[in-house]
């Protein structure tokens, strides 16, 4: 079994193309993120604040239109690597395979198939036939070991899709989630292959998160955190870091806000910093109203 949570279940079989990178590694660069917060920009500015303030990564996105989001203007996506230094991510519709080859061409670090938009009904990536790794998001546990099983090295526990600023629909589903992954652990190896089957997720994979006692890649909340406390519950509930969404930018002082999250999430067992990385917010109503519409 490999350290720090890489997944390693996936043999030769898995992948049929040798010049591929393998599972194993891609799930390796991927644990550069642990322990920390990826914001959501749509611009060169919003990711230089990002970055500046101890931002882990970046995810490249633009408004939706018509309650579709494509694939944004690779331009854009150019630029900001050529900018900033950290990690950058960009989205793809999911099922839409077409959109993670543009995106793998143009370089990005790492590939995120958004349920925000979906091309293709029946099918998600085959992420495997992609060097670049996949993030994908999840709302329980057999969602998130499908697409594990197809190629993803880091999940998104998601909440609330609709920017509405309410962490609820996060909390419950990552308590769902590492619920389900504590009854797992209790379980003996005979009702393994029953739960397999109940969440309709591979068995070699649900083996494997039952040994390991966490889902055996990196997983991120994200969804309506706004505040430091917000990123700090996630932590406490045992998420490896958090996503935050972009409508943070439209605060009085973005890089203040963006900073306090990134040291909540670095300091999240301490209330003491989480106390003083709130006060430092001078949030004001309006900038709420900005924040959570």
């Amino acid at each position: 079994m490999a350290e720090e949570g890489v997944v390693t279940v996936y043999g030769s079989g898995a992948i049929t193309d040798p010049t591929k990178t393998s599972f194993s590694i891609k799930a390796g660069m991927a644990q550069m993120l642990r322990g920390g917060a990826i914001f959501e920009v749509m611009n060169l500015d919003q990711a230089k604040i990002a970055e500046e303030a101890g931002a882990c990564a970046v995810i490249v996105s633009e408004s939706i239109s018509k309650g579709i989001s494509r694939l944004i203007d690779p331009a854009v996506i150019k630029e900001i690597k050529r900018r900033v230094s950290i990690p950058v991510i960009a989205r793809a519709r999911v099922g839409h395979f077409v959109e993670a080859q543009i995106l793998e061409a143009i370089g990005v670090d790492y590939i995120d198939e958004s349920e925000l938009s979906v091309a293709d009904e029946d099918n998600f990536i085959n992420k495997h036939n992609f060097r670049t790794p996949f993030v994908c998001g999840c709302r329980d546990l057999g969602e998130a070991l499908r697409r594990v099983r197809e190629g993803a090295v880091m999940i998104r526990i998601q909440g609330d899709l609709s920017g509405s600023g309410n962490v609820a629909e996060t909390v419950r589903n990552v308590r769902k989630v590492m619920g389900d992954i504590r009854v797992l652990t209790n379980m003996d190896d005979d009702e393994v292959f029953a739960f397999s089957k109940k969440i309709g997720a591979a068995y070699d994979v649900v083996a494997q998160t039952k040994e390991m006692a966490r889902l055996p890649v990196l997983h991120f909340a994200a969804g309506g955190i706004v505040t430091p406390a917000d990123a700090a519950l996630m932590m406490q509930l045992g998420c490896d870091g958090v996503l935050v969404g972009s409508k943070i930018f439209g605060s009085a002082d973005p890089y203040k806000r963006v900073r306090a999250i990134v040291q909540a999430v670095r300091h999240y067992n301490d209330a003491q910093v989480l106390a003083e990385s709130c006060s430092e917010l001078d949030v004001t109503v309006a900038d709420l109203r900005i924040v959570e519409e």
